[in-house]
């Protein structure tokens, strides 16, 4: 017996729900605004702020759904975020590819603890 998705959500808790108000809790917040706004090798470290962030996701899909050319958003450069809509013009939104993506993992995951629970009882 499969658990619904009520009861999948309530195993993984709030972390994979969709953050509406996401930029309060970015990581980039507490740094300078012009740090994730630069170029070149100076983007790497960027990134760096970005991994981790709990709302790195939330991040990536406004800035592709709004289409931001400039800084980091994400965990991606501009150029990134260029490849990916080049490579995938067909997506009306982002936000929603990224969130069901998001929903199926965590479903797999539940799926995947609930198996190894129940080989080790």
């Amino acid at each position: 017996m499969q658990p619904d998705r009520a009861s999948l959500f309530g195993m993984l808790g709030d972390i994979h729900m969709w953050d509406e108000v996401w930029g309060e809790r970015a990581h980039c917040r507490s740094s300078s605004p012009d740090a994730m706004f630069v170029q070149g090798a100076a983007q790497h470290e960027a990134k760096r702020v970005c991994f981790g962030c709990p709302v790195r996701t939330e991040c990536l899909a406004a800035a592709l759904d709004d289409q931001i050319e400039f800084g980091v958003w994400g965990g991606k450069t501009e150029r990134e975020r260029r490849a990916l809509l080049r490579r995938c013009p067909n997506v009306v939104s982002w936000r929603a590819l990224l969130e069901t993506a998001r929903e199926e993992h965590a479903a797999v995951a539940a799926r995947s603890s609930g198996e190894l629970v129940a080989q080790a009882g």
